[in-house]
C-alpha cells in the first residue's frame, strides 16, 4: 500500500464492498469537498445527472456549489452489487433549499476503482422528490449517520 491508497482495495468481497460504500457515505455526510475529492483519482471522470466532470478540482467546485444549494444534507448509501473493481450503489439523501422546501433525492451510482482503491469513474443518476418536513426520515445531527440509524432497506426505500 502507498500513501495514495484508499483501502479497502479491489478486488472487492461483499464485506469490503460494503465497507467502501459506508466510507463513501461517511465522507459525503461531512460535506467537506476537499476530503471527498481525495478519494478520487486526480483525473477521475464523473457524470452526475447531466453534468460531466473531470478531475479533483472540478469535483471540489461541484460539491461546493451543491452544498451551497442543498442545505442540511443527510445521505444514506447502500451496496447494490459488486464485481472485481466495480461497485453499484443505491442512495437517498434529504435536503432543503434556501426557501425551506424539502426534497428527497434518490439515485444509483456506478463506481470503478483503480488498484489503489481510488475511484476513477463515478456515474450517478438522481431524481428529486419534493417532500414535506414531516415526511423526512433522516433524523440525525448533521455529519456521519449513527450506526443505529436505519438504512435504506430498513426505511422501506
Amino acid at each position: 500500500m502507498t500513501e495514495n491508497s484508499r483501502p479497502p482495495l479491489p478486488p472487492f468481497t461483499a464485506e469490503t464492498a460494503a465497507q467502501k460504500v459506508r466510507a463513501a457515505e461517511n465522507a459525503w455526510n461531512t460535506r467537506d469537498p476537499e476530503k471527498i475529492a481525495s478519494a478520487y483519482t486526480v483525473d477521475s471522470q464523473w457524470r452526475n445527472r447531466a453534468e460531466f466532470l473531470v478531475g479533483r478540482t472540478q469535483i471540489v467546485q461541484f460539491l461546493q456549489q451543491k452544498w451551497a444549494k442543498e442545505l442540511d444534507y443527510r445521505l444514506i448509501k447502500e451496496l447494490w452489487a459488486f464485481f472485481d473493481a466495480r461497485i453499484a450503489v443505491r442512495f437517498a439523501y434529504e435536503w432543503h433549499d434556501a426557501s425551506g422546501n424539502w426534497f428527497r433525492s434518490y439515485g444509483n451510482e456506478n463506481w470503478e476503482f483503480d488498484r489503489n482503491g481510488l475511484m476513477k469513474r463515478r456515474i450517478a443518476s438522481i431524481n428529486d422528490l419534493p417532500i414535506t418536513e414531516a415526511e423526512r426520515k433522516f433524523h440525525w445531527p448533521l455529519g456521519i449517520r449513527p450506526d443505529d440509524h436505519p438504512g435504506l432497506s430498513e426505511l422501506g426505500f
